[in-house]
């Protein structure tokens, strides 16, 4: 009677390629970072430019990323994706900030604002650090502490109690609870993305809960949204386009976009990024 040998591969398990560790190294790192650049990727693995876009490609017809000019970003093809405050504000910087610095001109000492939750207005608190007297109500966590940072006596932070999101936003029955006692003369708007179909949208239901809470509390509306955000649908819708008074994004939307939109939003207004 003859005994077969047993496969190798029955045994062992099959070896990563080394493909298959690129493919890893680079999803981790476009979803730690949000965005990578090919000429980063190709450093940081010792390889070369073409081995990266070939790489690229693979992820991308896989759905793990999403092949831009010159690199890669995380995918937001799907409406429940919800990726981390840190992926997300490693993204369109220049235009996020310019966005802030505009934002920043509708405030004066001794308001009562409203900041929600997002990279966008994390980066209008810092525009804010140094005005007197002001009141701050957020549900972010990252906000408080761009305050707490900056500290005044002078100011006033209130900080919703909730559930922590991926976004580090406090969401839930406990924020819109705590919403619902207050008003704001000015609330800052950030958005996961916004079309003229869904209005503005997150991808998290509890958050879509909170953000309503947020705009009932609130006098005018100004949302923040870089040119990223048009065409994103998120899982859940919190308002209407035309429930904003005035929209800040940058140069690099589209005239087809910003004319939509400005049939919708009173004051619809771009501001460069570069």
């Amino acid at each position: 009677m003859t005994i077969g040998m047993r496969s190798a591969t029955s045994i062992f398990p099959v070896a990563r390629s080394l493909a298959q560790e690129r493919h890893e190294l680079i999803v981790s790192e476009v979803r730690t970072r949000g965005s990578v650049r090919v000429t980063e990727l190709a450093t940081l693995l010792d390889v070369s430019d073409m081995t990266i876009r070939r790489d690229l490609d693979v992820l991308d017809e896989a759905g793990a990323l999403v092949k831009v000019h010159g690199g890669a970003k995380i995918s937001t093809d799907h409406a429940a994706d919800q990726p981390s405050f840190d992926a997300k504000s490693n993204t369109q910087t220049a235009e996020k900030q310019a966005i802030a610095r505009a934002a920043a001109e509708f405030v004066r000492g001794g308001a009562t604002i409203g900041l929600m939750a997002g990279t966008t207005t994390w980066r209008l608190a810092g525009e804010l650090a140094a005005i007197p007297n002001l009141t701050v109500v957020t549900n972010s966590m990252r906000v408080a502490e761009v305050f707490n940072e900056f500290w005044r006596a002078d100011r006033n932070i209130i900080l919703t109690g909730g559930v922590r999101t991926p976004s580090d936003a406090l969401v839930g029955p406990i924020a819109a609870t705590a919403l619902a006692a207050l008003h704001v003369d000015t609330l800052f708007i950030g958005v996961h993305g916004m079309s003229e179909r869904a209005g503005f949208t997150t991808p998290n239901i509890l958050e879509s809960d909170t953000n309503r809470a947020f705009i009932q509390a609130s006098g005018r509306k100004i949302v923040l949204a870089d040119h990223s955000k048009w065409g994103v649908t998120g899982l859940s819708s919190f308002a209407n386009l035309s429930d904003a008074d005035v929209l800040i994004t940058d140069d690099k939307l589209s005239a087809d976009a910003a004319a939509v939109l400005s049939k919708q939003i009173p004051d619809v207004r771009q501001v460069s990024g570069s």
